[in-house]
């Protein structure tokens, strides 16, 4: 009997200590506590303590993105909002139609803005979702980007565009992948339209393929614009969130700074990257690289 009581608190302590610690992280404002560990049992017990610290340890680094997340965009919402509620008070108390018209027009601006912003804030949020909930293809990277290629030719036929695939064509295993192919195909779009917005007129954009990205096992596909290129202390800050590096002539508004650091999201959850350089002479290099697909 002693020795049944003896085994069954040595069960039960631990147990009733780990629950102890779940409910005082549960209540406490400080979401930063960590839950008690066991790291001197090596039976299942310490198993289960180290599996519920990660999670907590996790789950808090989740709020903490979460935390940071809502308060970028109620800073990035604040500034059209604050905007269109001068150009509204304004136009309520002068009575010149042509500087109405101009109201109207600051107005609409402003609008359009926070429905783009809107629109990319509600994508930001559900894409680790969807790219865990949705099935990967398994396809050859090449021939996608081939025919991506074909179809950017045709939407932006004043584009020079310098498709370079891999000379190793004949294996066509050596570009295959496993992707969500609609969200890749949303990093290649989104690419090309910040080199499009960069790269001087009557300049190429070159895109190339090689089987050989920085790690082993991964493809590299790469987009290169003509344009000023991107100041090393940037070079990862435009991945953050809503920021926002413009031509000089584009009109302001006209992105939500989320673009690229969507992308970037999307490549680490395929376990690949997405990162910049600096060309040889001039202007910016965006790289992206994926696993290759385990072969069977």
């Amino acid at each position: 009997v002693i020795l049944g009581l003896y085994l069954s608190r040595s069960i039960t302590r631990p147990i009733v200590e780990l629950a102890v610690s779940a409910r005082r992280l549960a209540k406490a404002k400080d979401k930063s506590i960590k839950l008690v560990n066991l790291p001197h049992r090596n039976d299942e017990i310490g198993e289960l303590s180290t599996a519920l610290q990660e999670m907590t340890d996790d789950l808090q680094e989740r709020i903490k993105a979460t935390a940071g997340f809502a308060a970028d965009v109620a800073h990035e919402l604040k500034n059209p909002l604050t905007s269109l509620r001068s150009a509204a008070e304004t136009f309520s108390r002068i009575k010149n139609q042509s500087q109405q018209k101009l109201l109207i027009g600051v107005i609409l601006e402003d609008v359009t803005r926070l429905d783009r912003l809107i629109n990319d804030i509600s994508q930001a949020s559900r894409v680790e979702a969807e790219l865990a909930e949705t099935t990967r293809d398994k396809v050859d990277f090449q021939a996608l980007v081939d025919s991506w290629v074909f179809m950017m030719k045709d939407r932006y036929p004043e584009i020079k565009l310098n498709w370079k695939p891999s000379v190793q064509t004949q294996e066509k295993k050596l570009f295959e992948v496993n992707i969500h192919t609609g969200r890749i195909i949303q990093i290649l779009d989104n690419l090309l339209v910040n080199a499009i917005s960069f790269n001087p007129p009557g300049e190429e954009i070159e895109i190339t393929l090689t089987s050989k990205g920085r790690n082993k096992n991964q493809i590299c596909l790469s987009i290169r614009d003509h344009g000023e290129g991107i100041p090393d202390a940037n070079l990862n800050s435009i991945f953050a969130r809503f920021y926002s590096q413009r031509p000089n002539n584009e009109a302001f508004g006209q992105h939500s700074g989320l673009g690229l650091s969507i992308a970037r999201q999307i490549a680490e959850a395929h376990g690949g990257s997405l990162y910049a350089s600096h060309a040889q002479k001039n202007g910016a290099i965006f790289s992206l690289e994926l696993p290759l697909a385990k072969q069977e």
